[in-house]
C-alpha cells in the first residue's frame, strides 16, 4: 500500500469545493470521518469520506477508496439536484466517468476532478513521510502502509561538502572574489529559477540538460542552466543600469552525464565576472582576459593552463567560405566545439551523416579548424585570398588584432592559444570566445588510457550506457574546461527589444578547478596539507600536584582575545592534518586571529599540545600557575626547531597578551610572504621546490621582543 494517509489528504481537499451552492457562494464547512475497509472485486480499498453543509440546511460528501494502484470517488450533492459523480482513476491510466446520472452539462466539470484526482494520486504514489493532523488518528495505522525506510544518499550528479573539501573551495572563492573586487566588480543575486521562456533558446543543443521544474501556480520555471542569461534579463529589467562590472558566485543546474571526482556534476558552483556596456572596442575583452590570467596565477597554476582564444565571427566567416548554409551554421559550429575531445574523423563524420553537410563542405573545414597559433594564424588568415574578402573574416581578424596589442599592454598574452577549434556551442555569443584548459582537461583517447585502464560500467551487456551513470572511472572523460566565456552584445536586446547592452565574460567552474586541485596535492605525496579551519591561537594550561585546570582562566584569556578582535573558536579541538598553505593571513593580523582551547576542565598537556599541532594551530598560550600568580602566560611558536630561542615559548605580561599574540602573527606572515616569494622554495598552491618549514623559516628571524604595553598596536 502506497503512502494512503498522505494520498487522502490531498485528494479530500482536491475533490471538496471551498464554496458550495447554486451560486458557489457559500463557505464550506467540512467533518472528516474515518471510512470502512471495503473489499471491491476482491480488491481492498481504505475509504474516507469528507462532508460538508451551508447554512440552509443542505450538505455534500465526498467519499474516497484507495487501493493499491486504484481509487474510486463517489462526490454527492455539491452541484444542483444533488446528482452523484462516480468515476475511477488508476495510477497507470486516464480516469474513468462510470455514473450514467452524470447530466451532459456537467461532463466537463466532472472530468475536470477526475484529471486532478489522477495527478494528485501519480503525484503522492511515490514519496510521502508525513500525517496531516486532519486525518485519522494512529489507532487505525494498521490499514496503512509501513513506515517509509530511507535511502541515504544525494540524487545523481550532487554531493555534501565537508572537512578539508570546504577548506580548499573556499579559498579558490577568496581567490577569485579578491581579483574581482580589485577590478572594481561589484556582486549582484538572481533567483536560482526562472521563467522557462527566459531560458529557452538560449544554449543551442544543450538547452536538453536544463532541469524544468513542475508547474506550481501558473508559471513555468527551469533552473538556471548557467548565470549569463539570468544577468541579461537582470539588466534588461534594470533600464537605470547601462554599465555595470558585475561578479556572481551562484550554484547552477545541468542534467548532463556527471563524473563526479573529475568536477562534472549537475548541481555546481560558477563563478562569473561580466562587463556591460559600451565601449571603444576590445577593451572590456582585454582586461577580462587579464582577470583570467590574475586568477590562475593566484591559485598558482603558472605556466599550467592555457587561455584558447577564438571569434565567432572568424568562425562564421569560414564556415561562409566552405560553404555552410546559413541555417546549419550553429549545428556545424557545435560539431567543431567537441574537436577538443574527439578526432577530426570523428567530427567530420557527424557533420556529414548526422548535420547533413556535403562532404566536400566538411573537407574544406577541416583545413582550418584544426589550426592554432598566435598572430602569426592571423597573418596566415589574411593570407588566403577567400578568407580575407569575407566581411565577417575581416571584422574579426581586426579585432583580434587589436584584443592581441592590449593583451600584450597588460602582461597577459603569455598564456593565450588563438584555436580555430574553439566554438562554444552557446547560441548567444557574437564575437570573441575563449576557455581555460590545462592537464587533465582532456579526456584520454582509447590508446591512451591503455587496455589496463579501467573501463566505464554499462548497466547492462547489450543495452546502452546509462545516462545517469557517473563517469568518473572512464578515462576517456576529462574535467573539461575550468573557465570559459566570451561577447555577448545580442543577448540583452532579446529581453527588452529595443536597448542592447553590449556584454563581455567569463565564468569560473569552481569544482573542476577544486577537483584538479586535490588531485594535484594527493599526486604530490610531500606537499603541505590542509587545515580544516584557520585557528591561530590555542589556549591551554598545565599544573602540579591539585591542578585543577585553570579553566576559567582559559576562557577569561579567550575572551581577551576576542575583545581585542582575535576571533577566538570556541570548537571541541579534534586532531586533522598540518596547515596547507599560509596559515596567516592578512585579515588575520590586521582584523582578527581564530583561537580556542580544550572542552575540559582538567585537560591534561599532553592532549592540549596533541589538539593544537594536530589542526597545525601556529601558536599557543600557555598558562602556568605560578607564572599566572606572577601576572604573567607564556606564547609559544609551535613546529620551532630544537635549539631555537624561543623553542619552550616567551614569558609576557598577561595584560598585553593580545597585542603580543598581534605582534606575532604579523611577524609570520611577513616571513611566509617571504617564503612563497623565494625561488625554489615550496609553497602551496603551485609552485615546486623544496619544502621549508614554517619553523625553519622562523628560526632565521631574531626573536620578537616583547611588546610594551604603552606601544601596543
Amino acid at each position: 500500500m502506497f503512502r494512503a494517509r498522505l494520498v487522502l489528504s490531498a485528494l479530500l481537499t482536491a475533490m471538496t469545493p471551498d464554496r458550495v451552492g447554486p451560486d458557489e457562494s457559500t463557505p464550506a464547512i467540512v467533518h472528516d470521518f474515518v471510512g470502512r475497509e471495503l473489499n471491491l472485486t476482491e480488491n481492498r480499498y481504505n475509504t474516507y469520506i469528507r462532508t460538508y453543509n451551508r447554512s440552509n440546511g443542505e450538505t455534500g460528501s465526498v467519499e474516497i477508496g484507495v487501493g493499491q494502484d486504484h481509487i474510486w470517488v463517489d462526490i454527492h450533492g455539491d452541484r444542483p439536484n444533488g446528482k452523484c459523480w462516480l468515476f475511477s482513476v488508476d495510477r497507470h491510466g486516464p480516469p474513468r466517468i462510470w455514473d450514467m446520472l452524470l447530466p451532459a452539462t456537467q461532463t466537463h466539470a466532472i472530468s475536470s476532478r477526475a484529471a486532478k484526482a489522477a495527478a494528485t494520486l501519480r503525484a503522492y504514489s511515490v514519496t510521502a513521510s508525513s500525517s496531516p493532523a486532519h486525518l485519522p488518528d494512529a489507532s487505525h495505522e494498521s490499514t496503512m502502509a509501513p513506515k517509509q525506510k530511507f535511502d541515504l544518499k544525494t540524487p545523481k550528479g550532487t554531493k555534501d561538502w565537508q572537512g578539508t573539501d570546504m577548506v580548499i573551495r573556499d579559498h579558490i572563492f577568496n581567490t577569485i572574489t579578491k581579483v574581482f573586487k580589485r577590478h572594481g566588480g561589484v556582486t549582484i543575486d538572481t533567483p536560482v529559477f526562472e521563467l522557462r521562456e527566459i531560458l529557452a533558446g538560449k544554449y543551442g543543443e544543450d538547452s536538453k540538460l536544463i532541469y524544468d521544474l513542475a508547474d506550481q501556480g501558473g508559471e513555468i520555471t527551469s533552473l538556471r542552466y548557467d548565470l549569463t542569461v539570468p544577468f541579461a534579463r537582470w539588466l534588461a529589467m534594470n533600464k537605470d543600469v547601462q554599465s555595470i562590472k558585475r561578479y556572481h558566485i551562484a550554484k547552477v543546474y545541468r542534467r548532463d552525464q556527471p563524473a563526479m571526482t573529475k568536477g562534472r556534476m549537475r548541481e555546481f558552483y560558477q563563478c562569473d565576472f561580466d562587463i556591460a556596456g559600451d565601449y571603444d572596442a576590445m577593451l572590456p575583452d582585454a582586461e577580462v582576459l587579464r582577470i583570467v590570467s590574475e586568477v590562475f596565477d593566484a591559485l598558482g597554476w603558472r605556466g599550467t593552463y592555457t587561455i584558447k582564444l577564438n571569434h565567432r565571427k572568424i568562425l562564421d566567416g569560414i564556415f561562409q567560405v566552405c560553404g555552410v548554409p546559413e541555417d546549419k551554421i550553429r549545428t556545424i559550429s557545435s560539431a567543431v566545439d567537441k574537436l577538443d575531445k574527439s578526432p577530426w574523423a570523428d567530427v567530420r563524420k557527424e557533420m556529414v551523416e548526422e548535420k547533413g553537410l556535403a562532404e566536400e563542405c566538411a573537407d574544406k573545414i577541416g583545413k582550418w579548424v584544426v589550426k592554432k597559433g598566435g598572430k602569426d594564424l592571423i597573418a596566415e588568415l589574411r593570407a588566403d585570398v577567400d578568407l580575407s574578402a569575407n566581411e565577417l573574416m575581416k571584422k574579426g581578424m581586426d579585432e583580434l588584432d587589436l584584443l592581441f596589442e592590449y593583451l600584450d599592454a597588460f602582461n597577459a598574452a603569455g598564456a593565450v592559444s588563438f584555436d580555430l577549434s574553439l566554438a562554444r556551442g552557446l547560441d548567444y555569443y557574437t564575437g570573441v570566445i575563449y576557455e581555460v584548459v590545462t592537464e587533465g582537461s582532456a579526456g584520454k583517447s582509447a590508446p591512451e588510457a591503455g587496455e589496463g585502464a579501467e573501463k566505464p560500467k554499462k548497466k547492462g551487456k547489450k543495452g546502452p550506457a546509462d545516462a545517469d551513470e557517473d563517469r568518473s572511472s572512464d578515462p576517456s572523460v576529462g574535467v573539461g574546461s575550468v573557465a570559459a566565456g566570451g561577447r555577448y552584445d545580442n543577448l540583452v536586446g532579446m529581453f527588452s527589444g529595443k536597448t542592447q547592452i553590449p556584454c563581455v565574460g567569463i565564468s569560473f567552474g569552481v569544482d573542476r578547478i577544486f577537483s584538479i586541485t586535490k588531485a594535484r596535492m594527493e599526486a604530490d605525496k610531500t606537499s603541505a596539507q590542509v587545515r580544516k579551519n584557520e585557528v591561530d591561537v590555542y589556549v591551554m594550561a598545565f599544573g602540579g600536584k591539585g591542578f585543577e585546570g585553570l579553566l576559567k582562566e582559559r576562557m577569561s584569556v579567550c575572551n581577551t582575545l576576542w575583545e581585542a578582535g582575535i576571533n577566538v573558536s570556541s570548537l571541541f579541538a579534534a586532531a586533522g592534518p598540518k596547515c596547507w598553505g599560509n596559515p596567516i593571513r592578512k585579515s588575520n593580523a590586521n582584523h582578527g586571529t581564530q583561537a580556542e582551547f580544550l572542552y575540559k576542565k582538567k585537560p591534561k598537556l599532553q592532549n592540549q599540545f596533541k589538539a593544537a599541532e594536530g589542526n597545525g594551530v601556529p601558536f599557543a598560550v600557555v598558562l602556568g600557575e605560578d607564572e599566572l600568580a606572577q601576572g604573567q602566560v607564556k606564547i609559544k611558536e609551535m613546529g620551532l626547531r630544537d635549539g631555537h630561542p624561543e623553542k619552550e615559548g616567551v614569558l609576557v605580561e598577561l595584560a598585553n597578551v593580545a597585542e603580543e599574540v598581534k605582534a606575532r602573527l604579523l611577524r609570520k606572515q611577513k616571513l611566509d610572504e617571504m617564503t612563497t616569494q623565494a625561488e625554489g622554495l615550496r609553497v602551496v598552491y603551485g609552485i615546486r621546490g623544496e619544502e621549508i618549514t614554517p619553523g625553519e623559516t622562523a628560526a632565521a628571524v631574531e626573536p620578537a621582543a616583547p611588546v610594551d604595553g604603552s606601544n601596543a598596536a
